[in-house]
């Protein structure tokens, strides 16, 4: 199997984009809900709500769409360098498949280089690239990890999400300041304890 091919495995991606049908059945059902909490979706401030939500997840969920070959197309770069690359802080948002409501907070992503960099913009994509689906923290996670080592081939690869989940703040146990920090660590960063620690300092600082 070719590189690309290994991408578009690891990506997940699906084929259904959404077309003018797709955004009809999804203003459908968003009609029907409004009606079954005994709303009107007909009156004024609710008129156009279908519409609103339909455009809404077809911009939330465009990580279904999103190419990786074209994500990465141009920038790999070969580079005489093996010391630690880390971009910190990356916000995303995502949905919680099992509510579909948001959860959002930060990424933290590094990697040790075997001959090869990817430009500095392309990580956020590759967050944003999972992100923007219906998902999980855990799977997004190793999904952020497993992409970015099929693409570059490093040493080594570490991924720290950190999230809050509005489907525990807002229901259930109702906790407004609990956070969710999954991690996933590959190559040098799960066999070396020093390289895993020198990750984790790097992050720690603000």
């Amino acid at each position: 199997m070719h590189d690309e091919d290994h991408l578009w495995e690891v990506a997940e991606q699906h084929d259904h984009p959404l077309e003018a049908h797709a955004a009809d059945r999804v203003e459908s059902a968003i009609r029907s809900i409004l009606e079954s909490v005994g709303e009107d979706p007909e009156r004024d401030g609710l008129k156009d709500t279908p519409a609103r939500v339909a455009r809404m997840y077809e911009e939330l969920l465009q990580g279904y769409h999103t190419d990786p070959i074209a994500l990465i197309n141009g920038a790999l770069f070969e580079v005489d360098y093996d010391e630690m690359v880390v971009v910190k802080d990356i916000e995303y948002y995502s949905l919680c498949e099992h509510h579909l409501l948001p959860f959002y907070g930060v990424a933290h992503v590094a990697y040790i280089p075997r001959g090869k960099v990817i430009g500095l913009s392309k990580l956020p994509r590759i967050v944003d690239m999972f992100a923007r689906r219906l998902q999980v923290q855990e799977r997004m996670t190793r999904q952020i990890a497993d992409f970015i080592n099929e693409a570059l081939h490093p040493q080594g690869v570490a991924v720290v999400v950190e999230g809050a989940h509005l489907c525990s703040m807002m229901r259930g146990v109702k906790k407004a300041n609990a956070r969710m920090v999954t991690s996933a660590v590959l190559g040098r960063f799960k066999s070396d304890a020093r390289t895993r620690s020198e990750f984790f300092e790097h992050i720690r600082k603000t």
